[in-house]
């Protein structure tokens, strides 16, 4: 099953396991366990440190779980855990022995705050790209937290229990036959919803202060990394607090104008931030999110974990999100009918269907994908005319199953209280309000500036850009802006380092002045 390449790439990246790591499996009748174990066993084959073990029970499906040392350490797969899953199987064994990335202490102290009992499962796809974020952080809960259980389920297995559970998107994260979370998540996102279902306790005072810092970052795209890259260099004590590194670049496909480099794509060019940004003495924060931040002469920033620490200099570069509709049905509906990410989400949708709403290039793009899976695609323009390249419009107005409305204002997301039924719209000529019928709605409008947390204290436009200076100075002394959540124009990844860069000496030459 593993092709030889692969199977010695994994003995390498397993040659220092330290503890015994066991890949438990379950007996089982079904069709596909031949190949489930067959993976295990070559799995296996790549450290002594990996152990098979058949457990007595039987199951209908594919099923595992891992133990550490002997112990179980709450992880288990249903389905094989192949295409973009197998990198989930492989981190589990990794992480189980305190390898590969793991998060920082802060961020494990707040996982182990959780009140449990907690069991959770998540339904996934396997050609899904966004499900193995979840899974992994889900998977990384259960290492650290005693009273956690977390499985990843292959949705094609268990279509009867889908339907039950009136699953349409994934990743869908279930606790019992409720949904916790529906669609992509960072590990910010999930902690806090688990905060708030499952409550936690109470954050000790000697881990609410991070300490005092020259400069801090907020964000960890090319903006940030960039910032802090330069201000670390000019030997100023610096911290990054982000999400996650690389930030919407995490989720780019193909890179090719980012000049030196032909062609990259958006989880390598993450990683190379990443491995820049650890060739300094940077304190990165990553997995959190600012709640407030207090201006005076010395800013204190405080985070939604409980944590707080303080700087001379404050550069947001926290970039920007994709736009919500911000219709009726909306926010309701998220992962039962509507969704943001074609690439995901469009398996669930097979012979059905759809909507795409926004006529620009992913827009247009997602439109021309989804048509090859579904029945039919009717993809609404707010605008006259669509804004994609002519290329792509071409490509569209070919394919059969595909319907443009233009002058359409989407009012409404129409459902049944389970799921998505339909879309209403107005056409802005006629005035008119218009019903389709359909199951499913990909939003595809653009981006907006992340800069909620901080608008009321620096400048903003009418967009909700931070306006700069041709320094990246807001009109805050000791705040800088750079990066797509600015006013600088051409939202771009070279020129959003190349901003990142200023904000950064800007930083250094007004301490050096003061």
């Amino acid at each position: 099953m593993l092709e030889q390449q692969l199977i010695d790439q994994l003995k390498d990246v397993y040659k220092d396991l330290k503890g015994e790591i066991t890949l438990a499996y379950f007996q089982s009748d079904h069709q596909k366990f031949a190949d489930l174990l067959e993976m295990l066993e070559e799995v296996a084959s790549t450290s002594e440190k990996i152990k098979l073990e058949q457990l007595n029970e039987k199951s209908e499906f594919p099923e595992f779980k891992l133990k550490y040392q002997g112990k179980e350490n709450g992880i288990s797969f249903l389905g094989i855990p192949g295409g973009h899953e197998f990198t989930s199987l492989i981190l589990a064994i990794l992480n189980s022995d305190s390898q590969g990335k793991l998060p920082d202490q802060g961020i494990i102290k707040r996982i182990q705050r959780l009140k449990g009992p907690i069991k959770l499962r998540t339904f996934i796809s396997l050609s899904c790209e966004n499900c193995p974020e979840v899974v992994q952080a889900l998977n990384l809960m259960s290492i650290y937290h005693d009273d956690f259980e977390h499985q990843m389920i292959d949705g094609a297995f268990v279509q009867e229990e889908i339907d039950k559970l009136k699953v349409q998107g994934v990743p869908s994260v279930m606790d019992g036959d409720k949904l916790v979370s529906a669609g992509k998540m960072s590990v910010t996102d999930i902690l806090s919803k688990l905060e708030e279902k499952f409550g936690v306790n109470e954050l000790k005072k000697e881990d609410r202060e991070l300490g005092h810092y020259d400069v801090v970052v907020i964000g960890g795209g090319p903006a940030g990394a960039s910032s802090a890259i330069y201000t670390a260099r000019k030997g100023l004590k610096t911290a990054v607090i982000a999400e996650k590194i690389g930030g919407q670049v995490q989720d780019t496909k193909g890179i090719e104008n980012l000049i030196s480099v032909p062609y990259t794509e958006g989880p390598e060019l993450s990683a190379q931030l990443a491995k820049h940004m650890n060739e300094y003495d940077i304190d990165i924060l990553e997995h959190r999110r600012v709640k407030n931040v207090a201006n005076d002469s010395v800013k204190i920033i405080e985070l939604d974990s409980g944590e707080s620490l303080k700087t001379k200099a404050l550069i947001v570069a926290t970039g920007a999100k994709w736009k919500e509709l911000n219709v009726p049905g909306e926010k309701d509906y998220l992962g039962r009918g509507v969704a943001y990410c074609p690439h995901c989400d469009g398996p669930m949708f097979k012979g059905k269907d759809i909507a795409v709403i926004g006529g620009g290039n992913s827009g247009v793009e997602a439109a021309i994908d989804l048509a090859g899976i579904v029945k039919s695609v009717t993809l609404l323009e707010f605008g006259e005319e669509l804004r994609a390249d002519q290329v792509l419009i071409d490509k569209l107005e070919s394919l059969p199953n595909t319907k443009i409305i233009k002058n359409a204002r989407t009012t409404e997301v129409l459902a049944n209280g389970e799921k998505v039924v339909g879309l209403e719209y107005e056409d802005r000529r006629s005035k008119e309000l218009i019903k389709l019928e359909l199951e499913g709605i990909f939003v595809q409008i653009g981006l907006s500036p992340n800069s909620q947390f901080i608008k009321d204290l620096v400048e903003t436009n009418k967009f909700g850009e931070i306006i700069v200076d041709e320094k990246n100075r807001t009109n805050i002394k000791g705040i800088y802006a750079a990066g797509d959540v600015t006013t600088i124009p051409y939202k771009q990844i070279i020129i959003s380092m190349g901003e990142g860069a200023k904000a950064g000496l800007a930083a250094f030459d007004d301490q050096m002045i003061e």
